[in-house]
């Protein structure tokens, strides 16, 4: 069993004032009429275009995001590889929908991926496809719609600009994470991602699909995902977090009256994402597995699998994942024990970077629990500080 409660070994790259400061961060944003002041102020200094910089990166922008560009997170990328971790940096720019902010957006992303080609401790590149097109016409592909004439020709380049990126990827030899979205998008996302996979995924997992778990549909897409991938002789890149729209999608299929994709209960989406896993391990050899979550009972259920199957700790197949800024107990415990382990980085200047920070503020408040044992952990290892210091 790994030992998750072991915070000598998950704070060990963190000083005494990194540690103050995530306290004070974490006992803020536990408090939802915080986080709900925060995005007005957001809000208003982004109207009024205010400066907010200087009151940002030193408290939950320095918890969460690695720097303002490639270049500044390098640092941070080998910091983390003293630690057995290696880092995945994901430009979270937001805002912006014109032709000359998608191209800005693509070559950020092909970017990235010449970054991850040149440095180790890099494990992949990511990108979101919403970023290279409209969500109408997004969702109208995914409901078969037919499109116009300008939708189509902007849904062509679309896919255009898709391809290109895993085409860079490819020639790159770079893993690249396709994020997942809203269910309304999904559909046309996963057809385009396992058309990339059968074209660029015949030697190794070079594209990578991504599962949200919460789904009660993705076991059954996985098993028919693996008969498409043993017929046409491709490896799958499956990536499995357990989804960040939960209460939007439920709001969304109760409007437009068709049946809640969504898990029922958190423990059936557990259990569906722990499903998933066995799946992937027990079919290793059609598989590539990344598997992003903050859960400890889906990170052990993933090494017992790895050891049950008799397979490395650091099969270069597998890769456990959390955000960075949280959970440092499973990644660095899991490092610590060999396994392979990779921070998800956000990296953007302040101002674009903003509605991502509400985000990560809005869902640590809202995950049961979530909040309490990053506290929890960040106390426990500030008190086992002050006692070995008094021993000294």
């Amino acid at each position: 069993m790994i030992d998750f409660k072991n915070t000598q070994i998950a704070f060990e790259s963190k000083s005494n004032n990194d540690l103050r400061r995530a306290k004070f961060l974490f006992n803020s944003i536990k408090h939802t009429w915080i986080v709900n002041l925060g995005k007005v102020f957001v809000y208003v200094t982004s109207k009024l275009r205010f400066p907010v910089g200087w009151l940002l990166k030193p408290t939950i922008y320095k918890q969460f995001v690695g720097g303002e560009t490639l270049t500044k997170c390098t640092p941070l990328a080998q910091q983390l590889m003293k630690y057995n971790i290696r880092s995945i940096f994901d430009y979270s720019a937001e805002g912006g929908g014109s032709a000359d902010d998608i191209q800005d957006t693509l070559d950020e992303f092909i970017s990235s991926i010449k970054y991850a080609k040149d440095n180790d401790s890099v494990a992949y590149a990511v990108f979101k496809p919403t970023a290279f097109t409209t969500d109408e016409i997004l969702e109208k592909a995914s409901a078969k719609t037919k499109l116009t004439d300008e939708e189509q020709k902007q849904y062509d380049e679309y896919r255009q600009r898709f391809e290109k990126l895993c085409q860079c990827a490819y020639d790159c030899n770079v893993r690249i994470l396709v994020d997942a979205e809203d269910y309304c998008f999904q559909d046309a996302i996963d057809e385009f991602t396992d058309e990339m996979m059968r074209k660029f995924n015949k030697k190794r997992a070079i594209v990578f699909t991504t599962f949200q778990m919460y789904r009660h549909d993705r076991m059954p897409y996985l098993e028919r995902l693996y008969q498409d991938a043993c017929k046409n002789d491709y490896i799958i890149g499956m990536k499995f977090v357990r989804g960040a729209y939960m209460e939007k999608e439920r709001e969304r299929a109760k409007q437009f009256g068709y049946p809640d994709p969504i898990c029922p209960t958190k423990q059936a989406t557990d259990e569906n994402y722990n499903n998933g896993l066995r799946y992937v391990i027990e079919h290793i050899d059609k598989f590539e597995v990344f598997s992003g979550t903050h859960n400890e009972e889906s990170n052990q259920v993933l090494a017992d699998l790895i050891e049950k199957y008799s397979l490395a700790r650091n099969d270069n197949r597998i890769f456990f994942a959390q955000l960075y800024g949280m959970s440092d107990n499973i990644s660095y415990n899991l490092a610590h024990e060999g396994y392979n382990v990779t921070k998800y980085i956000p990296y953007a200047p302040v101002k674009k970077v903003l509605p991502y920070l509400i985000r990560r503020a809005e869902e640590n408040t809202a995950i049961a629990g979530q909040t309490a044992r990053e506290l929890e952990l960040i106390k426990t290892e500030i008190k086992r500080r002050k006692k070995e210091k008094k021993k000294l």
